[in-house]
C-alpha cells in the first residue's frame, strides 16, 4: 500500500510535465522515499545524507536502505535487483538530457548485483558502481 501512495504521487508529479521529471522534481521525489526509507530501516540519517555525494558508509543498514530506495522505485523485484525495471523507470522519469548516460551507466553495473545473494548488499554495491561511473549524473534519495 505504501508503493502505491509514491506510485501516486509520482504519477502526478509526471502529469504536471508529461514527459518526463526534471532534475529538480526527482530530488523531490527522492525525498520522499528517503522518509518512507528512513522509518522502515533504522540507519541514522547522517550515514545516508552524502551518498548522492558519493560517500557511501560500509555498513549493513545503509545497504539494506539503498535496497529500500530501490523497492520503492520498483527496481527491485522478487528480492533482485532488475535491470529492464531501472531501464524503464529512466524512460519514465528522468529528463531526456540525462537518460543516454544514466541508460549506460546501468548498463555497465547491471552484473554487480550478481556478486551478491544479499539484496542490500547487491543493491548497494550497483548503487556505488553507478555512482563511480557517472557522478554528474548520480541522482540518489
Amino acid at each position: 500500500m505504501e508503493n502505491y501512495w509514491v506510485i501516486l504521487v509520482i504519477v502526478i508529479i509526471l502529469a504536471g510535465d508529461c514527459d518526463a521529471m526534471t532534475r529538480e522534481q526527482l530530488k523531490k521525489t527522492g525525498k520522499m522515499l528517503r522518509k518512507q526509507c528512513l522509518a522502515k530501516v533504522d540507519v541514522e540519517e547522517d550515514k545516508i545524507s552524502q551518498i548522492e555525494k558519493g560517500k557511501f558508509v560500509e555498513e549493513k543498514e545503509v545497504m539494506c536502505y539503498v535496497a529500500c530506495i530501490y523497492q520503492m522505485t520498483q527496481i527491485v523485484k522478487n528480492n533482485k535487483l532488475s535491470y529492464e525495471s531501472a531501464i524503464k523507470q529512466v524512460d519514465l522519469m528522468y529528463p531526456a538530457d540525462m537518460k543516454a548516460s544514466v541508460k549506460s551507466t546501468i548498463e555497465k553495473c547491471k552484473d554487480v548485483s550478481k556478486k551478491y545473494k544479499d539484496v542490500c548488499e547487491a543493491s548497494y554495491w550497483t548503487a556505488k558502481c553507478m555512482y563511480d561511473d557517472n557522478p554528474k549524473d548520480f541522482i540518489f534519495a
